[in-house]
């Protein structure tokens, strides 16, 4: 597992010192990757909602707009997984706001940076940016109504200890609301061996049938995970998709095993 988690620390490491530069990556060359490359196709933010936090989109790696499937409310605390530069959870803290609250998590020091001074350059001030990996996210049980990650889940070597981390910090009736990466036609066994490409959002793909397999197993109710946007991986055989995956932390334990 370590080898993989500092192939993907070294990766984002050097995303974030290329921010500001050509760190995006938006283009059909992402959407339609060669086994190398990285999916982000985050094109699904509004123009008027970025220049609200003074950002543009080159600042998101992701593969969606997980905002858009979270409908947040003012007063309501949100978590993203791997929040990396800190859009997603910039813009959930505006919307959650009056009395609100945004976390980021993130393992990549210069990542946390670089989402700091977005922060700061903002003027926003319900927004925390946490050490941590999305494994052992350093906030209490049921803390939390929302959590959200865009394409980062699909980074971690074991999908099911980050699914049921998600679980444990959600409040009762809290929601899971994903963009991911998952795996439509298996990929050849080398490319799913491959750390770069796994870095890079690709070998670390699942079905998404055992995407479902593992939100049920951790808990969720109401599991939901739809393709939006396919990509063949040119060269090498299979395929992969953007999705997005919901979730619900059943209301009581008594709701717990319905479906």
């Amino acid at each position: 597992m370590g080898e993989i988690r500092e192939a993907v620390r070294d990766r984002y490491a050097n995303k974030a010192k290329a921010f500001g530069a050509d760190a995006g990556c938006c283009g059909s060359d992402c959407c339609t990757p060669a086994a190398e490359e990285t999916i982000s196709c985050g094109q699904a933010y509004e123009t008027g909602e970025l220049a609200e936090v003074g950002l543009d989109r080159s600042i998101s790696l992701g593969c969606g707009n997980p905002l858009l499937l979270a409908g947040l409310e003012p007063g309501e605390t949100v978590l993203d997984l791997g929040s990396g530069g800190g859009l997603d959870v910039l813009l959930s803290a505006r919307r959650v706001s009056p009395g609100g609250h945004a976390y980021g998590v993130d393992m990549t020091d210069e990542m946390l940076e670089v989402a700091n001074s977005n922060r700061a350059a903002a003027g926003i001030d319900n927004a925390t940016f946490l050490k941590g990996t999305i494994e052992n996210v350093p906030l209490p049980d049921g803390s939390v109504d929302v959590v959200i990650s865009n394409c980062v889940i699909n980074l971690a070597e074991a999908k099911g200890p980050v699914i049921r981390e998600a679980f444990r910090v959600l409040k009762p009736g809290g929601r899971l609301a994903v963009s991911d990466m998952v795996e439509l036609k298996e990929l050849p066994s080398a490319i799913k061996k491959a750390v770069d490409a796994w870095a890079g959002c690709i070998s670390g793909t699942i079905p998404v049938a055992t995407y479902s397999r593992l939100l049920l197993e951790a808990g969720f109710q109401d599991a939901e995970i739809e393709v939006t946007q396919e990509h063949d991986v040119e060269g090498v055989g299979g395929a992969i998709a953007s999705a997005a995956v919901r979730g619900r932390k059943p209301a009581s334990s008594g709701e717990a095993g319905a479906t």
